[in-house]
């Protein structure tokens, strides 16, 4: 665990206690302009990433979710923090533990460092570029994690359950032997931890969805590849999209 981690691993951890907290009691949800669902939950999360984030980097920006939503948007040069203080809000509100927190660096452009927290599972990624990636479990001992080398027999590829369908239809041309459903940033978790081979996401996405994700991933020995507008990749998703408002292009994650 680095310096740069370890300030943001607690944030994580402080922001998934006190989601799981309101997880277990319950709360109103109301919705955003864009027709997503907000909770009380998002909102907690994000005020305590982002005292502890001033706490420790006072003189990095950070560009947060709901504060985003808000039109609150600090001015960011080379180096800044993306934040998505529950991702997987329609998970948290359906109850199906597939959520989690998400805190990223940027750095030029590229995730330098990530930290995805799971609250449901307890289970913490993090990593960072030339350090690796990791996962640790209830608390316990930090395993170093790896994307694996795809099977002979066929890929697994991981999709959102909301686009499951339209994803299976553009992945005919490749060998596919199974296929995973599965919500918010836990699809970059399972690629960098060796569990599946690919995801492709061809909805709408944020900087701050993704970023975390990709800088696990690539610690790990993966890579994430923007796609133009005939699905073909198109270089490496990157970050501080000011004039599209920080929205993803389409993007497929690889395991090794």
């Amino acid at each position: 665990m680095t310096p740069l981690l370890q300030p943001m691993i607690g944030a994580a951890l402080r922001a998934g206690h006190e989601i799981e907290a309101i997880y277990g009691a319950g709360c109103a949800t109301e919705t955003k302009a864009d027709g997503s669902p907000v909770t009380e939950a998002d909102h907690r999360a994000e005020a305590i990433i982002l005292a502890d984030l001033a706490a420790a980097f006072p003189d990095i920006p950070v560009i947060a979710e709901e504060e985003a939503c808000a039109g609150r948007i600090p001015e960011v040069g080379a180096r800044f923090f993306l934040v998505d203080p529950l991702d997987g809000t329609k998970g948290f509100v359906n109850r199906t533990g597939e959520f989690t927190v998400n805190i990223a660096l940027i750095e030029n452009g590229a995730p330098r460092a990530g930290v995805i927290y799971v609250p449901d599972s307890h289970s913490l990624y993090y990593g960072q570029t030339g350090e690796g990636a990791f996962r640790r479990v209830e608390g316990g001992e930090a395993e170093r994690i790896r994307t694996r080398v795809a099977p002979p027999f066929g890929l697994t590829a991981l999709a959102s359950r909301t686009t499951a369908d339209k994803t299976a239809a553009k992945l005919e041309h490749l060998t596919i032997a199974e296929f995973l459903p599965s919500s918010s940033s836990l699809k970059f978790c399972l690629l960098a931890e060796g569990s599946a081979d690919l995801y492709p996401r061809y909805g709408r996405t944020m900087e701050w969805d993704t970023a975390a994700g990709q800088a696990i991933l690539e610690a790990a020995g993966g890579r994430v590849m923007a796609l133009d507008g005939d699905d073909r990749e198109a270089g490496p998703l990157c970050y501080g999209k000011t004039a599209s408002g920080f929205e993803n292009p389409h993007f497929i994650a690889w395991g090794r």
